[in-house]
């Protein structure tokens, strides 16, 4: 037997929250990759801490387990259709995919966003029906909702014929009768061998590797991770590398390392089905091919999804800059970003007049928010703009980026959410009432229809709505939509809130701050009732007097004000506004601060309107 025939390389998909990472968990510490005493934290697959508070994948990650003398390399998929740039090159890396779906819920729109990219690769699919052990499973209904996803999808005859796993990541079993309950997982590692190929291509002929993600290491620089097409690859040894603009450039492996469990070892060779990473290739880009330098043949390049949103980051000029914060230069704002390019392929920024702002683009809200949050913790400061969707023009008509939304609301809020939605252009294509006082509804919806409908969405179904989308195409540009219906209060001057002045504002609108918060003039407040916006004092003390009065000693009591997550922020935000985000606070401001610098902006806008 083979090297390649004890080999299988797998990647892992899941919509977020149906127990992906969980899963995987159970099959590494089953397969005895850790020792007894080893301490091993839960879903050992989300790496940062990002991941883990918000229970998503957000990075590829690749692991190795070994399991009777046979080595399964495992590539988790990130969930969420922000990180699609990932999932496209993750499908070159392997032969065949595990579709993790709950069984209660079914497929979701991010399962089908990455299934299809693995259904396009002709992987062989294998489907793993998680979480029967909860009370209101139903696998048999959610197998038949699969097959028909994959017969939407144009899978062949071969994937429709995919082997079904019951499974309870949680309590670490797998079956393949959801009524009969086993103690391992050892029903999952026997489908992977059984019903997984092995990798294809022959160690003896010429050297091919293609790269498929990138690390960066402040000592090594640039690491290509990715699969040994054909051929061998030994340490010290000298190749080619195929770059994107058809120049050849020779290179010497400096580190060669392989994959243990999670841990990255160093090994003096590897051969074609392996899942390795490289050092010491310069500058090298996803994509490129490394070759024998005798006979150097490039692999096609990898399509990378182009960014759908940009929004432009800036050097924070607020009263408050610099209180906060370590970086808060543009040059460090520069560096900071450019870095991030050196590992995320999605990721695009263009200097702009200014030597203080960027234009940051990248796949959607969460991917940009996940950047913005990350820098934020690493001790940043910044001032980011409304997200904007990038439009294109193809034959002289303008496009712009769909997403296919897929909604559960109960019953009694449907009309008032088919009717926002309608609003911002959505084309409802898919309504599904299965009788539990819940309905699914999907929608076709310009992707600038969503950015600010999150909140407006959980107002409208007081909480119970549940949505997700994925990018689905782009589409003939729909026109105008309205934008936020309420106006702002405004702080008037700066100083600190108290509750005298908020208790008096209570019934112009709702507060975004507390007593005791600090604000400077022009910052953003609270939400105004109406269509307009309105400057308001908020530090105003109540006079002091020898009137006594009978309620004197009654404690005030306020409504609780909104506080607004980074994301609900970055949605919030209107054509005029900035959102200041330093590592402690995240606020919201006018452009102009100062009241007679709006007005003459207001002007100048109606005047160019008429125009």
């Amino acid at each position: 037997m083979t090297h390649q025939d004890k080999l299988r390389n797998i990647a892992i998909i899941a919509h977020v929250d149906h127990g992906k990472t969980t899963l995987v968990d159970k099959l590494l510490q089953q397969s005895g990759i850790f020792r007894e005493n080893e301490y091993v934290e839960e879903r050992v697959m989300d790496s940062n801490d990002l991941e883990r508070e918000r229970g998503i994948t957000i990075l590829a990650k690749n692991t190795a387990i070994q399991y009777n003398g046979y080595t399964i390399n495992i590539v988790d998929t990130p969930g969420h259709a922000d990180f699609g740039g990932e999932v496209e090159r993750i499908m070159k890396m392997v032969d065949g995919v595990l579709l993790v779906v709950d069984a209660f819920e079914g497929c979701m729109p991010q399962t089908r966003f990455v299934l299809r990219k693995a259904l396009e690769q002709n992987l062989v699919p294998i489907v793993v029906l998680n979480k029967i052990d909860r009370p209101n499973a139903r696998p048999h209904e959610v197998v038949d909702e699969v097959l028909e996803l994959f017969i939407e999808l144009g899978a062949n005859d071969d994937q429709l014929d995919f082997p079904v796993i019951y499974a309870s990541a949680l309590h670490g079993f797998a079956t393949k009768d959801p009524g009969q309950k086993t103690n391992d997982m050892k029903v999952l590692y026997e489908a992977i061998i059984e019903h997984m190929p092995a990798p294809k291509g022959d160690p003896t002929e010429p050297l091919q590797f293609q790269v498929t993600l990138l690390d960066y290491n402040d000592y090594l620089g640039r690491i290509g991770i990715g699969r040994i097409q054909r051929g061998e690859i030994k340490l010290n040894s000298q190749v080619a590398v195929m770059k994107v603009d058809g120049t050849i450039q020779k290179s010497r492996v400096t580190k060669l390392y392989g994959f243990i469990g999670l841990n990255r070892v160093e090994v003096e060779s590897a051969q074609a089905g392996d899942i390795i990473a490289i050092a010491g290739l310069g500058d090298i880009n996803v994509g490129e091919t490394v070759a024998d330098p005798e006979q150097p043949e490039a692999l096609p390049l990898l399509r990378i999804d182009e960014p759908t949103l940009q929004m432009t980051f800036l050097v924070n000029d607020s009263p408050f800059a610099g209180r906060e914060g370590k970086h808060v230069t543009a040059r460090k704002l520069k560096d900071r970003l450019m870095a991030e390019l050196e590992t995320d392929v999605s990721l695009r920024v263009e200097e702009t007049d200014s030597p203080d702002a960027f234009i940051v683009s990248g796949r959607g809200e969460l991917h940009l928010s996940i950047l913005i949050e990350t820098m934020r913790r690493e001790g940043y400061e910044l001032q980011v703009s409304k997200p904007q969707v990038i439009i294109r023009e193809e034959d002289g008509v303008k496009m712009e980026p769909f997403e296919h939304l897929v909604i559960d609301v109960p019953e009694e809020y449907m009309g008032a959410v088919i009717e926002r939605l309608g609003a911002r252009k959505a084309d409802m294509t898919n309504m599904i009432n299965n009788g539990t006082g819940t309905v699914r509804l999907e929608f076709l919806i310009p992707a600038r229809g969503l950015i600010g409908f999150r909140t407006e969405f959980l107002t409208e179904t007081r909480g119970y709505g549940i949505m997700n989308h994925s990018f689905d195409s782009y589409q003939p540009y729909r026109g105008e939509i309205e934008g936020r219906r309420q106006g702002v209060l405004i702080a008037n001057e700066s100083g600190t809130a108290t509750t005298y002045a908020i208790e008096g504002l209570e019934d112009r609108g709702v507060m975004f701050i507390k007593p005791g918060t600090e604000v400077y003039e022009g910052m953003i407040v609270g939400e105004h009732n109406r269509d307009n916006d309105l400057t308001v004092n908020v530090t105003k003390v109540k006079a002091a007097t020898n009137v006594r009065s009978a309620t004197k000693e009654e404690t005030t009591k306020l409504k609780t004000p909104r506080i607004m997550s980074l994301e609900q922020s970055l949605e919030y935000l209107n054509d005029d506004e900035y959102c200041e985000i330093t590592p402690q606070s995240v606020r919201l401001r006018k452009k102009y601060l100062k009241k007679n610098e709006r007005d003459r902006y207001e002007k100048q806008k109606a005047y160019a309107s008429q125009a």
